[in-house]
């Protein structure tokens, strides 16, 4: 991976540049951050790594980002199912029955149960008694999506259907068929569709504007509840998507659950937005052995639902490198006339390469039906039959051809009735108590994860550090090379006599980061710092030209003993500010009010600032043969916080002046301390644990509130922590000199206006 490089400043500053602007005038950084933001309709290749080793790695750190981003790690509790399984009708060559359970407590999974009818089945190949079972996520449309008898005819000239009866139902026929061959099926409801009537379709798959519940009260106050839209449940990762991936976690419980089926042999397969539920089910359970996840294994669009959105989930990814985190697990799919007709070229052949590193190309497959649209018709159906029989043993003979059968009638598929009630629970209410419920099986399961915990059984801190790297998005990197810079002088003083300024780039080629950075020394000091300060502040170097008198105080008494002062612009900062909206996210344009959309493609601005804060930390490890420190302020104080708590580089000592912030504190997801599941995984609480028990100076002046964390507030006791008065906005320049200089044993300074060595 590539390391942090040093860009030159050796550009003529222009006329109309700031004094410490590292780029001429009307020029911004070589940063690729600065582009447009990622939507889901763009480009997503697969880069195979070259090794098997490497691409586990990364499986790895992939699976943790789809469990994270989901809502899932720490994983719930495994409720009882309660499953009910009721109105069997008995058909030729199967059977159907009527299916609810709670995937947790008062949330009803819905669906059909097809099995195969052991006097007629004539394929069927059960071990001792046990048939494999598929789970058939159906995707948008509905379980019993029928087509009129117009389109049925159409779609029978075109080559796409066989037969009006059982063509008519296409999501029920390939469980039917795949009954008659010796599986049993469930097909089971998205949340809004069919008999799942708790959340409706409205607000899970057409949420155009923010309820009035999903506001935070206009008070300022924090609710004690709050739906799956609102920002309460962003902060987290309480998602739609979430909760039909739990819905599939369990919908494969209840399957391996059943006597008739055999828990070693359970496949998977759905279309569009059933498609990626399997994706995703396939790479994060490994009782999926073969799947067949079609119409959204692509290099394009990704995924247009809310349904099929959550925060932080396709951050340098998409869906085909999350589709093969199957491998080598025998996985297939079709290219159509739709987003995915570029996967034969793109996408396919570096699943085949992936594969091949296991040397397993005979189980990926992806199969050319550009002639039809967007589908999972009876020419889909029949690549999927042969894949599941070979890979499931099922023993059936070649070749599959779908049989037709009687209508199925949408009587015949509802769940609820009469002597089978629907729940109650439903709307807003229900939506409140399944994020409470998710929020309470989160607090228990990060008590373990809290560092010094009772529970801790030594590896707390790791998965805490892991998970908060992961909602941040920071990327593994090793620091191959690093080169020094030929900074650039000038000329300003900042009116604190004997300085030197000079400004700098610090360039992460794999970021495509590009840091504007100032640099303060004494002018007589040596080339080599005996240690480096790293200040981030508001407004970043630019913020220079006005500083305090207390700050010029500061300055002069922390260059001694051959110190430098970096400052660094972070991003959203000086030089790299886009578009001038220092106080406000950039959000791609859609006018649905839905975080996923921006932030499960593009890092937040607090992540971009934690990875650029971290490679300026690194870059002042390598500038001093003695010590680094930190100092954060304002704005600039959270990020400084979490990259002191995430970086690899020892740090001597760091102050921060947090002064009340909270991640909690976001309204919105357009705020600019907004980080989805911030506040799962502690607040700033976390972070300042985290640090621990590396000496932390940290002022928080404001109280906090109980509702900010999820788990037990930060001890006083805390090894490393000192805690500075928090009265006052004042800059508590001797306790910071002091803290700062005297933990390496480096003199103070003179008491006069000059700076002194």
């Amino acid at each position: 991976m590539a390391g942090v490089f040093l860009l030159t400043a050796a550009i003529a500053i222009g006329q109309d540049a700031s004094v410490l602007s590292v780029m001429p005038a009307g020029q911004s950084p070589p940063d690729a951050r600065l582009g447009e933001l990622k939507t889901l309709n763009g480009h997503f290749p697969f880069r195979v790594p070259e090794t098997k080793a490497a691409w586990q790695a990364r499986a790895d750190q992939l699976r943790q980002t789809i469990l994270v981003s989901t809502g899932l790690s720490p994983l719930p509790k495994r409720t009882p199912l309660n499953a009910v399984i009721h109105g069997k009708l008995q058909r030729d060559g199967f059977t159907i029955e009527r299916v609810y359970f709670e995937s947790l407590p008062g949330h009803f999974v819905t669906g059909l149960l097809f099995r195969p009818d052991g006097d007629s089945t004539e394929n069927g190949n059960p071990t001792d008694g046990k048939y494999p079972a598929i789970l058939s996520p159906h995707g948008h449309g509905g379980r019993m999506q029928r087509y009129s008898d117009g389109e049925i005819q159409q779609k029978i000239e075109a080559g796409a259907e066989r037969f009006v009866d059982s063509g008519q139902t296409p999501k029920l026929a390939r469980c039917v068929q795949l009954a008659r061959m010796g599986c049993v099926t469930f097909i089971f409801d998205m949340l809004g569709y069919g008999d799942s009537l708790q959340i409706s379709r409205e607000t899970v798959h057409r949420h155009a504007e923010l309820r009035r519940e999903d506001k935070r009260p206009t008070d300022g106050s924090l609710p004690t509840s709050w739906p799956l839209f609102s920002i309460d449940a962003d902060l987290r990762l309480q998602s739609v998507m979430g909760l039909q991936t739990w819905n599939a976690i369990r919908s494969l419980d209840f399957l391996a659950s059943l006597p008739d089926v055999d828990p070693q042999r359970l496949g998977m397969t759905g279309g569009s937005g059933g498609g990626t539920q399997a994706i995703l089910l396939g790479a994060i359970d490994p009782r999926v052995k073969v799947s067949f996840p079609n119409g959204m294994v692509s290099t394009s669009m990704q995924g247009g639902c809310y349904c099929e959105n959550c925060s932080l989930l396709r951050v340098d990814t998409g869906n085909v490198e999350l589709a093969a985190l199957m491998a080598p697990r025998p996985m297939a799919c079709t290219a159509a006339d739709d987003w995915t007709r570029d996967m034969l070229h793109d996408g396919y052949p570096q699943l085949r390469t992936l594969y091949g590193l296991f040397g397993k190309t005979d189980h990926v497959q992806c199969s050319d039906l550009l002639q039809f649209p967007h589908n999972f018709n009876y020419v889909t159906r029949s690549v999927m039959y042969p894949w599941m029989n070979q890979h499931l043993g099922l023993g059936a003979d070649a070749p599959i051809v779908e049989a037709d059968f009687a209508v199925i009638t949408d009587d015949d598929g509802l769940v609820w009735g009469e002597e089978h009630p629907q729940p109650t629970q439903v709307g807003v209410e229900h939506e409140k108590a399944v994020c409470q419920w998710m929020d309470a099986q989160a607090a228990a399961g990060l008590e373990s994860w809290w560092p010094n915990s009772e529970d801790d059984s030594g590896d707390g801190s790791t998965k805490l550090r892991q998970a908060w790297r992961t909602i941040l998005s920071l990327a593994d990197s090793s620091l191959s090379a690093l080169e020094t810079a030929q900074l650039k002088r000038h000329s300003d003083k900042l009116g604190i006599d004997g300085v030197e300024v000079q400004t700098g780039l610090i360039r992460n080629a794999e970021r495509g980061a590009a840091i504007p950075f100032a640099s303060l020394r004494a002018d007589d000091a040596a080339n080599s710092p005996a240690a480096v300060v790293v200040w981030f502040r508001p407004g970043g170097k630019a913020s220079l030209d006005s500083m305090t008198q207390e700050e010029r105080d500061l300055v002069r008494q922390l260059l001694v003993s051959e110190r430098e002062i970096l400052v660094p612009d972070l991003f959203g900062q000086g030089e790299l500010s886009v578009g001038g909206e220092a106080d406000r996210q950039r959000v791609i344009a859609d006018d649905r009010p839905f975080a996923a959309f921006t932030f499960g493609y593009n890092r937040t601005r607090m992540a971009e600032q934690v990875a650029d804060a971290i490679d300026v930390i690194r870059y002042a490890d390598s500038r001093s043969d003695s010590s680094v420190s930190i100092l954060g302020t304002g704005d600039a104080a959270p990020a400084s916080l979490a990259a002191i708590a995430l970086s690899d580089t020892d740090v001597e000592a760091a102050a921060v002046l947090l002064d009340g912030f909270r991640f909690v504190h976001a309204d919105t997801y357009r705020s600019p301390g907004f980080v989805p599941g911030s506040v799962k995984y502690g607040d700033v609480d976390a972070l300042v644990a985290l640090v621990s028990p590396h000496p932390l100076m940290l002022r928080d002046n404001a109280a906090r509130s109980a509702s900010s964390s999820t788990i037990e507030a930060l001890p006083d006791d805390l090894a490393g922590l000192q805690r500075l008065d928090p009265a006052g906005d004042e800059l508590p320049v001797k306790q910071l000199v002091a803290f700062l200089s005297t933990s390496r044993g480096q003199e103070l300074p003179h008491s006069d206006g000059a700076v002194q060595k």
